[in-house]
């Protein structure tokens, strides 16, 4: 299982590194452009933070290994919500002042919803990810919308967005990182989806799992970083800005591509465990930010709460896999 170990660590730092390079040369191709910064931040950035969930989604979903894409995506909102955000309050405790995530949590929830619903048949086939992506579409527009809105420039995720963005490159830079990091993302997810289709095989154990498991926390690890650096910096708008913005294109395009490509019936237990396991953090998450009056807070005792949830979660899976 060596080789199947080295694959899914390479693919994890190649993948990882492949989105930076592409989310960069984006945005830096984005602001020449004239986009605005917080149009950027809110679109090209946001989306590219699920670059790597996305790209292991297209892979897993050609190769066959539709459950692996399925567990990437919800996997992926449950680590960021109960680890992500949960380790990073226990760091930091967060309090955002942003009415552009308070928009956001509500949004957020709804689409899990939305997304639970069109799966209750047990069934992802290509009406519901043709619906899970073409909602991706209006999400675009609606953010845009927020973007050219006069009291956005007054928000404080606006200067949080401005200090994080991606450096200014010249247009031939920025399309080189562009074009890199569009080659090398689908090569490492196929190096990563290769190797976790393997290990699965070995334990014995089903693509959902894995799904869930190593790949989900590994394709995480880039929001955890941002998370992390944001609050240590007391950008905490930032710090749970990646992580609702990085769910909400998760569950729109990652979830929707394998219903898109590998239409078929759900793998078991995604239905009655995994997708009321993210319903629920995420209803946990929206009682915490939105329960303070003009604030979004989420301190050490809630974080201890949200990584116990994780943990519990991880054990459930070991136990019943």
């Amino acid at each position: 299982m060596l080789f199947e170990i080295a694959a899914i660590l390479t693919g994890f730092v190649l993948l990882v590194w492949a989105a930076d390079r592409f989310v960069a040369g984006a945005a830096a191709l984005a602001h020449l452009l004239g986009a605005s910064t917080l149009l950027i931040g809110l679109t090209v950035v946001a989306v590219g933070t699920s670059a790597p969930e996305i790209f292991v989604s297209i892979s897993a979903a050609l190769n066959g290994n539709s459950g692996i894409a399925v567990g990437n995506a919800l996997g992926s909102n449950i680590t960021n919500i109960a680890l992500v955000l949960g380790t990073t309050a226990m760091l930091s405790p967060l309090v955002a002042g942003s009415g552009i995530l308070r928009r956001e949590i509500p949004v957020v929830l709804g689409i899990g919803l939305l997304a639970w619903w069109l799966c209750s048949d047990d069934v992802l086939d290509r009406l519901d990810g043709s619906l899970l992506l073409g909602g991706t579409l209006l999400l675009i527009g609606w953010l845009a919308w927020i973007a050219r809105n006069p009291a956005a420039s007054q928000d404080p995720l606006l200067a949080e967005l401005t200090a994080e963005r991606p450096a200014s490159m010249s247009g031939g830079r920025a399309a080189f990182w562009l074009l890199l990091g569009g080659v090398l993302l689908p090569l490492s997810s196929q190096i990563l989806v290769w190797g976790a289709v393997g290990t699965a095989e070995r334990l014995g154990v089903s693509d959902l799992v894995i799904g869930l498991t190593i790949v989900a926390i590994g394709t995480s690890l880039p929001e955890l970083a941002a998370s992390i650096s944001g609050a240590l910096k007391g950008e905490a708008d930032l710090a749970i800005g990646n992580v609702l913005g990085s769910n909400m294109f998760n569950l729109l395009i990652v979830l929707g591509i394998p219903g898109l490509l590998a239409p078929g019936a759900l793998p078991e237990g995604a239905l009655q465990r995994d997708f009321p396991v993210m319903i629920l953090l995420t209803v946990a998450l929206f009682l915490m930010c939105m329960s303070r009056s003009g604030q979004a807070r989420i301190n050490r005792v809630e974080a201890g709460l949200l990584l116990t949830a994780f943990v519990a979660y991880e054990a459930t899976l070991y136990y019943t896999a």
